[in-house]
């Protein structure tokens, strides 16, 4: 038996991820525009670095409580409060090593093996292998286009078994830009305390909705209870390479879950979580800033897209747009691959499940400049590959 026969089936069985293969691809080839990583483009406010700078020119350098920074934990709990979500700082919220850990998480301490995850696809990546490697199985719901990559709750319904535990959600929707109106949260939360099931509700974006106020599934009555909120400094705050996370959820869940946190993580940054207290205290404006930008790019590249022949939706939240390439008779894959050359990389749909096959993921989280060069090559590329 070989050394790699050897290792975790369960891990070998895992892809890689599709998002990270196209920006390899695309970092070793000379003048690509990228509309594959969604990272923003802005650097961290500067009152923000400098709370960091400050932090380690006192020497807090050290631990902190596993569950995160009293501060912190108290700013968050403000913070929600203007989602209508209201947690004790000191006993329901965890401090994580970005959103991602939460997601691992939430999923390793609500799941058994054998039990079922619903995930509505196309979604974020790291749902299916997080469910995997705490032993469920994951099951996909797809959504459409025609209802705007919304959950429908027939086919929630439609989905659950007898071995159903979890539903992730993950609105405003990576890759989609699709939010949920509070109509679909009310119809949702009533299929899930129907049939008695937890949710992890992946918020990352709650910030960055255009034209309509995020709603969290986590405020309908007797929700509560039954929701893990999963939130944190990376996308409205521009600050993703500090890996500043939470979670807020019931007491008895984030008992359970720090269990996890003690053994594997620690605790995160204490300097990032210093700037993240600046960020959530007197941030705001900063982040507006950015979210009004993201706005003006996001109109942009939804008419671009559609001008050059490519439909798209119009997203909602999130910085992603996802045209339909079905015209151009390609894959998703074919299609990224293909206008590398033309010096524009996208991610293709199919690696956020197979509802996303026939679409691509371009971030406009850059610049309008480069948004308006790649919407240039983009069209010379249909117009050469569409058949006639």
């Amino acid at each position: 038996m070989s050394k790699l026969e050897r290792l975790s089936p369960v891990v070998r069985g895992l892809p890689p991820s599709g998002i990270r293969r196209f920006f390899d691809l695309a970092s070793q080839m000379k003048d690509v525009i990228s509309l594959g990583v969604g990272e923003p483009d802005f650097v961290t406010p500067w009152r923000v670095r400098e709370a960091a700078v400050y932090a380690l020119e006192r020497g807090f350098t050290s631990y902190t409580s596993n569950y995160g920074l009293p501060a912190l934990r108290e700013a968050i709990a403000e913070y929600l409060e203007g989602f209508d979500l209201h947690y004790d700082p000191a006993h329901e919220i965890l401090v994580t090593l970005g959103g991602s850990e939460s997601i691992d998480l939430a999923l390793r301490t609500l799941v058994c093996p054998g039990d079922e995850v619903l995930i509505p696809e196309p979604t974020y990546v790291s749902y299916r292998p997080c469910a995997i490697l705490a032993g469920a199985t994951p099951v996909a719901v797809p959504t459409t286009v025609e209802d705007e990559f919304r959950l429908a709750p027939d086919r929630l319904r439609a989905a659950i078994t007898p071995r159903t535990k979890a539903l992730v959600l993950c609105y405003p929707n990576n890759p989609t830009g699709a939010i949920l109106t509070e109509e679909d949260v009310q119809a949702i939360a009533r299929i899930v305390m129907e049939h008695d099931l937890f949710v992890v509700s992946d918020e990352i974006y709650a910030e960055l909705t255009y034209g309509r106020r995020h709603v969290s599934i986590a405020a309908v009555p007797g929700m509560k209870e039954r929701t893990i909120v999963i939130n944190g400094m990376s996308k409205a705050f521009a600050m993703t390479g500090w890996r500043i996370g939470y979670c807020a959820a019931p007491r008895d869940l984030i008992e359970e879950m720090v269990k996890i946190h003690q053994y594997t993580i620690m605790c995160a940054p204490s300097m990032g979580q210093v700037a993240a207290v600046e960020a959530l205290r007197h941030g705001q404006a900063d982040k507006d800033r950015m979210v009004e930008k993201y706005d003006q790019r996001r109109r942009l590249i939804v008419k671009g897209l559609n001008d050059i022949g490519l439909r798209c939706h119009e997203p909602r939240g999130a910085f992603y747009a996802f045209p339909d390439i079905r015209s151009t008779g390609l894959s998703s894959e074919e299609f990224a691959e293909r206008l590398l050359a033309y010096g524009v990389a996208v991610v293709p749909g199919n690696v956020f499940g197979a509802a996303g096959e026939g679409f691509v993921r371009c971030s406009y989280a850059t610049s309008a400049e480069q948004i308006e060069r790649a919407l240039e090559r983009m069209a010379r590329f249909v117009q050469a590959v569409r058949p006639v």
